[in-house]
C-alpha cells in the first residue's frame, strides 16, 4: 500500500492540467505572456518601407533643401561658436521634423503589434532585479537548454530565409543594376530606392510568416510552462476558499442571485401579505407543487418595498395583515410550506383574494 500511495502522490504532482484563470492572471501580472518578437519586427519593417514609399518624394525634397541650405547659407558666412551652435540646433530641428512621420509610424505599429498578441498589459515585474538570475549555474543551464537550441535554430532559419529573399530580389535586378552606370543621378537614386523597398517588403513578409510560426510555438511553450498539477489546483482552490475577501464576494454574489430568483417568483404569487410597510410575504398555493400554501418571497424594509412594488406592477393582490405578516416572516423560510398553525389565517386571506378576483 505504501508504494501505491507514493505513486499516487507522484502522478498528482505531474503538471498535466491546463492552467486555471487565476494562474493565467498571476503569470500575466508578472509579464509572462505568449509573444513573438519576430511579428513585431516584421510588422515594423513592412510599414516602415510602406511609409518610405509614400513619403519618398517628400524626403528627397527635404534633404535636397537641407543640402542646398548648408552649402549656400551656413558655409558662406564666418563661423563663430554661436553660429555653429545655431546651425546645429536648426539642423537637428529640420531633421527631426523630416523623420517625424517615420517615428510616428514606428510607435503606432509597435504598440499595435503588441496589442494584437497579448492585449493591454502594464507591469513593472520584469524590471525588478532578481538575484537568482545572477546564478552562474542557472545561467549555464539556460544557455545549454532545449529552449536555447530552439532559439539558435530559429535565428539561423531567419538569417537563411531573409538572406535568400533579399538575394533573390537582387539577382532578379542584376541586369538593371549593371545598367545604372549609364543613367543619371535621379534615375539611379530612383532605381536603388525602389529596389531597396522591394527587398525590405519581401524580407518583412517572409519574416512575418516566420513570426506567425514562432508565435504558435511561443503559445505552445507558454501553455506548457503554466500547466498545473492536480495538487496545485487543489491548493489554489483552498487558498481562494480561505481568502476572506473572496469568500465575502462569493457570498454577496450568492445573495444577489437568491434575491433575483426570489423577485422573479413574485409575479406568480397569489397574494402579498404586508405589515404594511416593514414586512412583506408573498404566498402561492399550487396543488401540483405542494399540499399547502408556501412562501415564494419575503423581506423587510427596503426588500418589502420592492416586493410590494413588483406585486403592484404585476397586479398581484396585496393584503394588509400585520400579525400574520410578522409571524410568517419570522417562522417560514422562502420555498417552505406554511405551518399548520397558519392554515386558518392564510386560508381566510386566500379566500378573500379569490372573491375579489372573481368580482373583478
Amino acid at each position: 500500500m505504501e508504494w501505491l500511495r507514493l505513486d499516487i502522490q507522484f502522478f498528482s504532482g505531474e503538471k498535466t492540467e491546463k492552467a486555471t484563470p487565476k494562474k493565467r492572471e498571476d503569470t500575466r501580472k508578472k509579464g509572462q505572456v505568449a509573444k513573438s518578437q519576430d511579428i513585431n519586427t516584421a510588422m515594423l519593417l513592412f510599414f516602415m518601407f510602406i511609409t518610405f514609399t509614400a513619403i519618398g518624394p517628400y524626403w528627397k525634397g527635404r534633404f535636397t533643401n537641407l543640402y542646398i541650405h548648408v552649402f549656400t547659407e551656413y558655409l558662406t558666412r564666418p563661423l563663430t561658436l554661436d553660429q555653429i551652435h545655431l546651425i546645429f540646433i536648426d539642423t537637428l530641428i529640420y531633421i527631426g521634423v523630416t523623420i517625424a512621420p517615420i517615428m510616428g509610424v514606428a510607435i503606432v505599429v509597435g504598440i499595435a503589434s503588441n496589442l494584437m498578441q497579448f492585449g493591454f498589459l502594464y507591469t513593472t515585474e520584469p524590471l525588478q532585479i532578481k538575484l537568482e538570475k545572477l546564478n552562474p549555474i542557472a545561467g549555464a543551464k539556460r544557455i545549454f537548454s532545449i529552449r536555447a537550441i530552439v532559439e539558435l535554430i530559429k535565428s539561423l532559419l531567419k538569417i537563411t530565409v531573409v538572406g535568400a529573399v533579399t538575394f533573390s530580389v537582387l539577382w532578379d535586378s542584376k541586369d538593371e543594376i549593371l545598367m545604372q552606370a549609364q543613367t543619371d543621378l535621379n534615375g539611379a537614386l530612383s532605381f536603388f530606392g525602389s529596389t531597396t523597398t522591394r527587398m525590405g517588403l519581401s524580407a518583412s513578409i517572409a519574416l512575418l510568416v516566420l513570426g506567425v510560426l514562432d508565435y504558435a510555438y511561443q503559445r505552445f511553450d507558454y501553455e506548457k510552462n503554466i500547466r498545473m498539477s492536480k495538487h496545485d489546483i487543489k491548493e489554489e482552490y483552498k487558498n481562494i476558499e480561505g481568502n476572506p475577501l473572496i469568500k465575502s464576494k462569493m457570498k454577496e454574489n450568492q445573495r444577489q442571485m437568491a434575491m433575483r430568483r426570489m423577485m422573479s417568483e413574485i409575479p406568480h404569487a397569489d397574494v402579498v401579505i404586508t405589515n404594511p410597510t416593514h414586512y412583506a410575504v408573498a404566498i402561492k398555493y399550487d396543488e401540483s407543487e405542494a399540499d399547502a400554501p408556501y412562501v415564494v418571497a419575503k423581506g423587510a424594509d427596503y426588500v418589502a418595498f420592492k416586493i410590494r412594488e413588483i406585486a403592484q406592477k404585476n397586479k398581484v393582490s396585496i393584503v394588509e395583515n400585520r400579525p400574520l405578516a410578522r409571524a410568517l416572516y419570522a417562522n417560514i423560510e422562502i420555498g417552505q410550506v406554511i405551518d399548520e398553525s397558519f392554515y386558518q389565517a392564510v386560508a381566510e386571506v386566500l379566500a378573500y383574494v379569490y372573491q375579489v378576483d372573481q368580482r373583478a
